[in-house]
């Protein structure tokens, strides 16, 4: 299995429960989604990335996103299809950009994700590649893999499945971390240290997220308080 099937389709056994609660202190916005909306998202990129990219297992789909909640459906979506996540555009399927990000050389499809907080669009065509939101939106929530993905397959950067699901454990488990905790995080998703520590940790246990994007470190505290968090990685 690889590491959507590993790590995240467990918690679809209860979709209600909030996997992330968003928070963006530029622009003062708040998004919580349950673990059946990021499963929707992870659908719809996984489908897109296969049928439309033509995307094939083992193949490198470079993401160079904050954490976000965007970001978590797009991560998903590439494992779920047996893509390997990487931070190099180069030889890659896909890359995965922010809105105005440099010119990228070297990928087959450049998706620029807007990384807007209700989930819209850019609204005009990007100057390089492709509006990811508006491209994944008409494929299916469901999604079903062609080939089973290997324990052995690329994953993240260097790490294999295995090492992802063993990793994201070891570090979930130095943490304290459990099925009932609440992680209020303002980590960046660095490939793959940030990823492991700051999102598959928190995945692993079952935990949920609570994500501050351009913190004020003034206001943490009384968001720790307001969302009842257990646990803080900054």
């Amino acid at each position: 299995m690889g590491v959507t099937e590993k790590l995240f389709l467990p918690l679809l056994s209860q979709p209600a429960r909030p996997l992330v609660s968003q928070y963006d202190d530029a622009d003062g916005s708040r998004v919580e989604l349950s673990r059946a909306t990021v499963a929707n998202w992870a659908a719809k990129t996984a489908n897109w990335l296969r049928d439309e990219c033509d995307v094939e297992p083992g193949e490198d789909v470079a993401v160079r996103l904050p954490a976000h909640w965007q970001t978590i459906g797009v991560l998903l979506g590439a494992w779920w299809c047996g893509a390997r996540v990487t931070d190099e555009p180069a030889g890659s399927a896909v890359t995965f950009v922010a809105p105005g990000a440099a010119p990228v050389a070297g990928a087959r499809t450049v998706a620029v994700v807007a990384l807007d907080p209700l989930g819209r669009g850019l609204g005009a065509p990007p100057p390089q590649g492709v509006d990811y939101l508006n491209e994944v939106r008409v494929f299916g929530d469901d999604f079903q893999p062609w080939q089973r993905i290997p324990d052995d397959a690329p994953a993240l950067g260097k790490y294999t499945v295995e090492d992802v699901a063993g990793e994201a454990a070891a570090r979930a488990a130095a943490l304290g971390l459990a099925a009932d905790s609440r992680v209020l995080s303002t980590l960046d998703w660095t490939v793959p240290d940030g990823l492991l520590s700051g999102l598959l940790s928190v995945l692993s246990v079952g935990a949920s997220l609570v994500q501050v994007a351009n913190p004020d470190t003034s206001r943490l505290a009384d968001r720790a308080s307001s969302e009842r968090t257990t646990h803080t990685l900054a």
